[in-house]
């Protein structure tokens, strides 16, 4: 009896212990840094959709609020900067009378991480996504979730070059 509550006992006190070991979300950043900043994504694209800038500003700061790091009106130990160089829809799919069937929204965000603390880490890289959807559908109704659909995917592929060592 003694040996199974000695067990118990020292699962529990593994169990605890491993608790600071693992994240859901899988960022290794740097024990020394501590804030982050994100400047406002201007949108150089040829075609512009009014809320993009302020959405994917918004979205990268929500990502990195869920960290354990501060946020940093400007030069945090993160730093986060960019633009939006492509909002695109084109057709993907023709049918045999040249009549397209579905279309597809790409977005391009150029993103430029700087970490003060940590040089190596730095990179400048364009991250890109696409949603694909039935081109009977009227664009307008259906653009804002699109956006919101491949700007997730985007800053998620953001945030994983930033804090994710794979």
């Amino acid at each position: 009896m003694k040996t199974i509550r000695f067990f118990k006992f020292l699962l529990i006190g593994f169990l605890y212990c491993t608790t600071g070991c693992y994240t859901f979300q899988g960022a290794s950043i740097p024990p020394d840094v501590s804030t982050f900043s994100v400047s406002f994504f201007e949108n150089k694209a040829a075609t512009v959709n009014p809320s993009l800038s302020n959405t994917v500003t918004e979205k990268l700061k929500d990502k990195m609020n869920n960290t354990r790091l501060n946020f940093a009106r400007e030069n945090g130990d993160f730093n986060f900067s960019g633009y939006i160089s492509e909002y695109n829809v084109e057709p993907i799919s023709m049918q045999g009378d040249a009549n397209t069937t579905k279309n597809r929204l790409k977005i391009s965000i150029q993103v430029k991480f700087e970490c003060s603390k940590h040089p190596e880490k730095n990179f400048e890289q364009q991250f890109s996504n696409f949603k694909d959807f039935d081109a009977n559908l009227n664009f307008t109704s259906i653009e804002a979730q699109l956006v919101k659909e491949v700007t997730d995917l985007i800053i998620q592929e953001i945030f994983n070059k930033a804090a994710v060592n794979w």
